[in-house]
């Protein structure tokens, strides 16, 4: 059985006053043994954070996939990793979309991380335009299958379905649309790596918060979740832990 990962990303918020939310957080990862529990902060908190919380996984939200060069502003996965990143998010969609990211990008970035130690989250996802032409199987199919590095395996890849039109929305995508996505994406990995695509974590993102975790987390596939802004506070963030591990141990969940 998949154990379930929670993973939370800061995004383009935080600051040292802010990692304060760190200390429940990581005390509740701790008492919750059956999930693995992860926080993306901005790159210049990661030192800090995991100085902070020795416990809690802490990574980055993004690396290159160069491994040095003339790349103003842009950190590589050995940087982060040197910081204390244990896994770095790649190929979200506000990245593909506001920097202009390829699936060959993301490609690179996600074997990039791996050389250097890390773990992968690597994000797919379709715009709402896309789902209503009937086509968002398609697209994020073919995402994945472009993004994909050439040799991968759960043991440090996990892949998050986020629909762009989801994504910090408050909108979310129905438990049958997410169950029919997620079999898709497990389809497609057993098609590029057969039994071993059974043990790749596919999580869901976009708005997930403390009132519909458990729906989702007990959707078939929905290995976990990638939260936004609920993984701001403590106070949001450990009730969809809190579904995690129940549902890991059996537990009702809500």
């Amino acid at each position: 059985m998949r154990r379930k990962l929670v993973a939370g990303n800061w995004k383009m918020n935080g600051s040292l006053a802010a990692l304060v939310e760190l200390d429940a957080i990581a005390s509740a990862a701790s008492r919750t043994p059956t999930v693995d529990v992860a926080m993306a902060v901005p790159a210049t908190l990661i030192a800090t954070a995991v100085a902070r919380a020795p416990g809690l996984m802490v990574g980055a939200q993004d690396v290159h996939g160069a491994a040095s060069g003339p790349h103003t502003g842009c950190l590589s996965a050995a940087m982060v990793r040197e910081a204390g990143a244990r896994f770095t998010i790649v190929g979200h969609s506000e990245r593909r979309a506001d920097q202009g990211e390829t699936d060959a990008d993301v490609r690179a970035k996600a074997a990039r991380g791996h050389e250097q130690g890390l773990s992968i989250i690597l994000c797919v996802g379709e715009t709402l335009a896309q789902r209503e032409a009937g086509r968002a199987e398609a697209v994020v199919t073919a995402q994945l299958n472009g993004s994909l590095p050439e040799v991968f395996d759960g043991a440090w890849l996990s892949i998050a379905y986020e629909p762009v039109w989801a994504i910090g929305t408050g909108r979310v995508a129905s438990v049958g649309d997410v169950a029919a996505m997620h079999a898709t994406i497990r389809a497609t990995l057993a098609t590029a790596i057969g039994q071993r695509a059974s043990a790749v974590r596919i999580l869901y993102g976009g708005s997930v918060t403390p009132n519909n975790a458990a729906d989702l987390l007990m959707t078939d596939n929905v290995d976990g979740a990638l939260v936004g802004g609920a993984s701001l506070t403590a106070g949001s963030f450990m009730p969809i832990i809190a579904a995690a591990a129940a549902i890991s141990e059996g537990r009702p969940a809500k």
